[in-house]
């Protein structure tokens, strides 16, 4: 794999910038003394470890099939994403915790205007990769860039509302104020580890697709050209970036193998060219209707109806 690639090329791009927005908000969160700052350097480190199981993820997944995965590599991303919801997880509880002592302890605040002017920048940067990462996922329908693009966009989202808090404290004196703060980013954190956890979940399980991709899937089908009769029993499910799904085709019996297969594979096709990463398997069946009168004139042959 090569950096050709958009999806590996989005990945590292990932890992280089939260790499940098950790260590910013690291050293200024230490030299503050904020706990606030100190926690978006510590969602910032989050980033680095999934932009890093990304990476490596996606240049599994993007592996063509082989002896030992014969279906492809599509979950090593959704693999990927529920570990980054477990790691997401466990660091908003570390946060509260760390918050909620500091709370207790209580603590004394300095050079703040470092600290507004770093999560500042952080917002920034967070925005461009965010919309550049969301870009990139839509285009390639990526499950792991979706999720590292979501976690980004919540990166905007908490570091405006902490240069908002490190702002009130350094004019009311609300040194409490920080800690508070940290604990809602810690839960914030966890909420959104929630919904990733919940959408790798469902490919593990390998739930049906959105049933509006479903809907898409039966109208290609009943649209095709072709001696189709009918088809029933619709299965779909997702594995990272691939979308499977299979179903049974019925044919006139009379046809020979070679024409039987050939409107089965330009079909294959259709949904293939329309619905990116569209992985098709499909049953071919023999019509039982007696008497047949033959593909040429079979009233049967028809548009097929939904399974």
């Amino acid at each position: 794999m090569t950096l050709a690639n958009p999806k590996i090329r989005a990945a590292l791009i990932s890992l280089v910038t939260a790499f940098f927005l950790c260590v910013t908000k690291l050293l200024t969160g230490f030299l503050t003394g904020s706990l606030a700052v100190l926690s978006s350097g510590i969602d910032s480190l989050l980033d680095i470890v999934m932009s890093g199981i990304n990476f490596v993820a996606i240049q599994r997944a993007e592996e063509p099939p082989d002896k030992e995965h014969p279906f492809g590599h599509g979950k090593f991303e959704t693999v990927a994403t529920i570990l980054q919801a477990t790691i997401i997880s466990a660091s908003g509880l570390w946060i509260i915790y760390e918050s909620y002592r500091r709370l207790m302890a209580g603590g004394r605040l300095v050079r703040l205007e470092g600290g507004i002017g770093v999560l500042s920048i952080g917002a920034l940067v967070s925005w461009v990769i965010a919309r550049y990462l969301k870009r990139v996922a839509t285009a390639t329908d990526s499950a792991a860039l979706k999720a590292d693009s979501i976690h980004f966009s919540m990166d905007v989202y908490t570091n405006a509302a902490l240069v908002i808090g490190l702002a009130a404290i350094s004019y009311y004196q609300i040194t409490w104020l920080d800690s508070v703060l940290s604990m809602l980013v810690g839960l914030y954190i966890i909420y959104e580890a929630f919904f990733l956890l919940r959408h790798g979940l469902r490919d593990v399980v390998d739930a049906e697709l959105p049933e509006q991709l479903r809907q898409e899937i039966i109208h290609l089908i009943e649209e095709s050209e072709g001696q189709i009769i009918e088809f029933h029993n619709l299965r779909t499910r997702r594995a990272g970036s691939q979308k499977i799904m299979d179903f049974h085709l019925v044919v006139c019996r009379k046809l020979s193998l070679e024409e039987a297969h050939g409107i089965a594979d330009a079909l294959e096709k259709r949904i293939e060219s329309a619905i990116k990463g569209a992985d098709v398997t499909i049953h071919l069946e023999p019509c039982k209707e007696r008497p047949c009168p033959g593909p040429r004139q079979c009233s049967l042959a028809r548009k097929p109806s939904s399974p």
